[in-house]
């Protein structure tokens, strides 16, 4: 096994977390909150946008079996790359879409996906690119939120229509 890490943000981190947790090849999903300046921030204090942190999830996955380009591939489909600190209702920087780097390694390839995501979506991606850093652990009631709570109001209106997308588009990929 080739067990490899990208850290991304893509809005609020249960939408991306409920899509990357389906997906074949992937071994570890876990919420968080990286790139900020105060260290172990709580959830109230990033919703504040005043920490400077992003939601995000830490997707694991088995290199072997999916790649980072398809990572990469479902979250351009299953998020909104173009509008800048904000996911439908969801507004502040704390949902900024990123791409964290966990080595330099990853970078050609993250690259490559990103600027073909911008001229699929004619030059208006602003996903942030950057290596990780001041990454925190959310805190547990936020892990695996959707696969426990599918019935709750912003589960069932926003989180759910992105796994759908995410199971429309990539069948081949939904872990059996």
């Amino acid at each position: 096994m080739d067990r490899q890490v990208i850290t991304l943000g893509g809005g609020c981190f249960w939408c991306v977390e409920a899509v990357f947790e389906l997906v074949d090849g992937v071994l570890a999903v876990e919420s968080g909150y990286c790139n900020g300046h105060v260290p172990d921030p709580g959830y109230e204090a990033v919703c504040t946008g005043t920490t400077g942190h992003a939601e995000v999830v830490r997707v694991s996955f088995d290199a072997e079996r999916i790649g980072l380009r398809e990572v990469l591939e479902i979250f351009f489909v299953v998020h909104d790359p173009t509008t800048l600190n904000r996911q439908g209702n969801d507004i502040g920087t704390q949902y900024r879409s990123g791409i964290y780097l966990e080595n330099d390694g990853q970078e050609a390839v993250v690259r490559e996906v990103l600027a073909e995501a911008d001229a699929a979506h004619g030059g208006r991606v602003v996903t942030e690119l950057a290596p990780l850093a001041n990454y925190w652990r959310a805190e547990d009631y936020h892990q695996h939120y959707f696969a426990q709570h599918p019935g709750q109001g912003y589960c069932a209106h926003v989180v759910a229509p992105k796994v759908e997308k995410f199971r429309r588009t990539f069948k081949a990929r939904v872990r059996a």
